[in-house]
């Protein structure tokens, strides 16, 4: 015989361990199990709520579902309430048990007992699914007209369950709902608000599902649907029952802390901030008993700060008028002074959040009249709390402190960004590290969009660096950089001894600081050997160290900043003591190298000799480093300290390693000037002409008219011509493959077969030779006279635009797709010739041939790809992504790496941005997560576009394409966005 209940609950709680719970609860189960089998009628209502008990502690209870389907058709009352509550308790909406007690609700509906009626409106409030909903809503239907307000407020709820399960009935019950507002109990009122409120919301996820989820055009159908337009008919009988409540006096049956039934009054407010958005007459009609319910409320109760509250939020929501809204800011600042941090969390949250929302209304709203006033009205009204949300700031709370953080963002402005970006950086050396890297970006955008001055602006950013350095992203060192860059000869001077002196102060830790202060050093170190100063305004200026200044100087001395100038030997000493130090970061090293390269040529003619072989030591220091790229760096700026000097620098192969002047221990004026071109300063960047591109590249993507990147069309979009001349470029790249040759085939317009320009071969017995082009064994080629020779199917990876080889050498393509045709030709040894081998002394030395003619599609013939392809993967909703689509290996063409660009076209950023990639089976794919979630919006200032990176094997190429169905998700405006997408323009048989 199994325990009861009450015995059950006793040896539990007498468990001394988890195990011994678990035993007793596991015999309890075996009991419960033997009397279902058993079919133990009697005891069936007593096993139903021990297993309630243990669904309360996380045990397993499936087994007793069909016990409650069995209690709920019991007649009987206490084993039917058992059985219900067993059935909302231990069954969920997806299990297929649930549609056996659907005949037993519908009797129990009509049950002339109001508690079991009662009992089963519950239930279907709780777990109807869509089948049971469509079943039972005339049952439910007929509740709502009850004489009981026991079963109406019931039936209310349970047809919200039903309306949310099948949208499609909305309009059948709008009716009904709408008498129900007449209604005199509390209780009714309550549910009759929010099941309006459920039907509200439930139409326009409807409205908006039905159109596609496109935001403009369904938005209009929703405030113009039916549902809709009848409830705005009830604005004034909803306004009428709010004000009855505020003059209502005190009943003991409604009243909460001196309040009239805060719990309706909630409720109401939240439908008329529904029934109120984009609607100017019900706004109209709701000002007054907002204004009424914003001043009369009570705020020394929680019941009247949750008024307080909502009716905050209706204000900001609906068309409300400026003074209200300048009300309900006013209401958030009196929040922030409440002790409770619950509350000063709400308003800051809410604060941010009505300022943002209202300049987004400011910048789209049509005309940009009325609702841009309001978003400065708002703002404005919250300048006056300014200190109050600073102070906010220096709270022991985090959560708090990170929410007047958001604030003050929104807060900035012309007037204040000097105060307000002082603050944020005293906030910044108090912050955790972890969210040091957020705060200056945030600083960067402040500084970029409300800077005052251009030194301000130099000055604050070499102020953050010096606090936080080390955890501030990359861009905020380009930013900084380009900024010094743009500035004038003045202020670079101003800044390039500023950074000096903070990178001889710090420790060596603030990284950041490190590469753009000797990066300007290396620019700009010339204008450290002369002395700066100058006298800064009496207010704001350069933040903290006007202030310093300013105390130690009298008040009616001017202020003046001065900078003494600098020996070349102390410049040095202070980048070579950042280098040797063994916390210096590669990154730093290799910046310190390029600097000191650069200082060599910019003290040139104002150090001593020792000072500048010092420097050309530090450059030589590395050139047996373990680190590549410091070894590379090293070699390459001797290299070019050497040719500056007019020192010939001999290879490997004891030739000059420029190719000027072999056989001379000089280097000719051509090289010294391409050197001192080299280290000069680095030209500056505009970065109005980089976004005015970007946008218009995004437009173009938009509107489908991209580029052709071969277009001829334009004179000023052509490649121009190569050059004739005997001397090649000091490091051509395009000599790696084979570019020291005839000029590259040139695309027609057309699109017809590529064909090779017939220009004359001239010899070239002082061309220069390429670096990097050892790294494939290429032999410098000699210039005999072209010899006319038939041409080869196959086509050379490495043979860029060079002639082809003549007839009696086998020209191998490894990588080609179909086999290649050859001429006989003597025995080489071995069957297959290394692509990348240097010519051994028994092949005699290949003569160039007449350039054979290029077919139009170099897929076909195993010919090489185009370096990357951009194809366009879909545009939606101000969303655009593009795939760049490259082979990573030259030697697998099988192998593609598609890089997904994200561009966002709208007008504010992007969140929760997943993409999703499906592939054909002969397809393998290996996606990498995105660099961001968030996608900011395309063109920005400081804007990082995000990219994520797939590669791609295709198994079958030559045979099938690669396509790409695609699925992306993204919350725009609030609105969550999905959109599916088939990707299949890549080129046929490249990819």
């Amino acid at each position: 015989m199994s325990l009861k209940l009450r015995d059950l609950i006793r040896q539990v709680r007498a468990c001394k361990t988890a195990a011994e719970e678990r035993a007793v609860i596991a015999k309890e189960s075996a009991m419960i199990r033997t009397a279902i089998r058993e079919e133990q009628e009697h005891y069936r209502h007593r096993n139903v709520a021990k297993l309630l008990f243990m669904h309360m502690l996380g045990y397993p209870t499936h087994f007793g579902q069909l016990e409650c389907m069995k209690l709920v058709a019991s007649p009987h009352f206490p084993e039917k309430r058992i059985g219900y509550l067993g059935m909302m308790l231990l069954l969920s909406e997806q299990q297929e048990v649930l549609m056996l007690a659907t005949n037993s609700l519908k009797n129990d509906l009509n049950s002339s007992n109001k508690f079991i009626a009662g009992l089963a409106l519950a239930t279907i409030g709780n777990l109807a699914t869509p089948d049971m909903s469509r079943d039972l809503a005339p049952e439910v239907d007929k509740h709502l007209s009850n004489s009981n307000p026991y079963l109406r407020k019931k039936a209310c709820l349970a047809m919200a369950r039903c309306l949310r399960k099948c949208p499609d009935m909305v309009e059948d019950f709008v009716e009904r709902v709408v008498g129900l507002l007449n209604d005199r109990s509390h209780g009714v009122l309550i549910t009759v608000v929010q099941l309006m409120t459920q039907v509200l919301v439930i139409d326009r996820e409807y409205i908006l599902e039905e159109g596609g989820g496109q935001y403009d055009g369904e938005e209009d159908a929703y405030y113009e649907s039916p549902t809709r337009t009848a409830f705005l008919k009830l604005v004034p009988s909803l306004v009428k029952l709010l004000r009855n409540l505020l003059s209502m006096g005190y009943s003991p049956d409604h009243d909460v802390g001196g309040i009239s039934d805060p719990f309706l009054q909630v409720q109401i407010l939240t439908l008329l901030r529904l029934l109120g958005a984009n609607d100017v007459k019900a706004s109209e009609e709701m000002n007054d008993v907002l204004a009424q319910v914003a001043t009369n409320t009570e705020t020394s109760k929680n019941a009247g700060n949750a008024i307080l509250y909502e009716c905050v939020q209706t204000i900001m929501a609906v068309e409300s008028d400026d003074g209200l809204r300048v009300l309900a800011v006013n209401i958030l600042g009196r929040f922030l002074l409440n002790r409770d941090n619950n509350i000063r969390y709400v308003a800051l949250n809410t604060l941010a959040k009505c300022i943002a929302d209202g300049a987004h209304a400011g910048r789209s709203g049509d005309g940009g009249g009325e609702n841009g006033e309001d978003a400065n009205t708002a703002a404005s009204a919250l300048q006056r709390h300014r200190t109050t949300v600073v102070d906010c700031l220096k709270d022991p709370d985090i959560s708090i402190r990170q929410r007047a953080l958001e604030l003050i963002y929104h807060l900035v402005n012309q007037e204040n960004v000097e105060a307000l970006t002082a603050e944020l950086l005293n906030y910044l050396v108090l912050c955790p590290r972890d969210h040091r890297g957020d705060i200056c970006s945030r600083v960067l955008k402040v500084v970029d969009k409300f800077s005052p001055e251009d030194r301000w602006r130099v000055d604050t950013l070499i102020t953050m660096l010096t606090i936080a350095g080390r955890e501030c992203e990359s861009s905020v060192q380009s930013a900084t950089t380009i900024y010094i860059s743009q500035s004038s000869e003045d202020l670079r001077a101003y800044a390039v001894h500023k950074l000096l002196k903070a990178i001889r102060d710090d420790d060596g830790s603030q990284q950041g600081l490190l590469n753009v202060g000797i990066w300007s050093i290396g620019e700009y170190g010339d204008l450290l050997l002369k002395p700066y100063s100058y006298n800064p305004p009496s207010s704001g200026g350069n933040l903290s160290e006007v202030a310093e200044l300013s105390a130690m100087a009298p008040e009616s001395a001017p202020v003046t900043v001065s900078f003494m100038a600098l020996e070349p030997t102390s410049v040095v000493e202070i980048v070579e003591e950042v280098m040797n130090r063994h916390t210096c970061p590669l990154e730093v090293k290799q910046r310190a190298l390029t600097c000191f390269t650069k200082l060599r040529e910019r003290f040139e003619n104002s150090a001593d000799a020792a000072t500048l072989e010092k420097i050309q030591n530090l450059v030589k220091k590395y050139e047996g480093s373990s680190s590549l790229e410091l070894q590379l760096r090293s070699c390459e700026y001797g290299a070019l300290i050497n040719a500056i000097k007019g020192v010939s620098v001999k290879g490997g192969d004891g030739d000059d390693i420029f190719g000027a002047n072999q056989g001379s221990e000089s280097v000719s004026e051509t090289v010294k000037t391409a050197a001192k071109e080299a280290l000069a300063r680095m030209p500056v960047v505009d970065i109005k002409l980089i976004q005015r591109k970007r946008a218009e590249r995004a437009d173009a993507l938009m509107e489908g008219d991209a580029m052709d990147p071969f277009d001829a069309g334009s004179s000023d979009d052509a490649a121009p011509a190569p050059s004739s001349s005997g001397g090649g470029d000091l490091l051509d790249l395009n000599d790696i493959f084979g570019g020291g040759g005839p000029a590259a085939p040139v695309a027609t317009q057309n699109g017809n077969a590529l064909k090779a320009p017939s220009a004359k071969i001239e010899a070239t017995p002082n061309n220069d030779v390429d670096l990097l082009a050892d790294i494939f064994s290429a032999p410098a080629a000699p210039a005999p006279a072209p010899v006319a020779t038939p041409a080869v199917g196959g086509f050379d990876i490495f043979g860029g635009g060079q002639p082809a080889a003549p007839a009696p050498a086998i020209q191998n393509n490894m990588f080609a797709t179909q086999p290649v045709a050859v001429n006989p030709a003597p025995s080489l040894g071995s069957s297959l010739v290394d692509p990348f081998a240097a010519p051994t002394p028994s092949q005699q030395p290949l003569q160039p041939s007449a350039p054979a003619a290029i077919p139009s599609s170099p897929a076909a013939v195993g010919g090489p790809t185009p370096s990357s392809v951009t194809v366009q993967g879909f545009s939606h909703q101000g969303l655009t992504v593009e795939f760049e689509s490259s082979k990573p290996d030259t030697w697998n063409k099988q192998n593609s790496l598609l890089v997904a660009k994200f561009i966002n076209t709208t007008d504010a950023p992007l969140y929760g941005l997943h993409l999703q990639v499906a592939v054909p089976k002969y397809v393998t794919m290996e996606m990498k997560p995105p660099t961001s979630t968030t996608v900011p919006v395309t063109g920005g200032s400081s804007t990082k576009q995000v990219t994520q990176t797939i590669s791609v094997t295709n198994t079958m190429l030559g045979t099938k394409n690669l396509m790409l169905k695609l699925k992306a998700s993204f919350t725009s405006k609030g609105t969550k966005v999905e959109h599916l997408a088939t990707c299949s323009g890549f080129p046929a048989g490249q990819y």
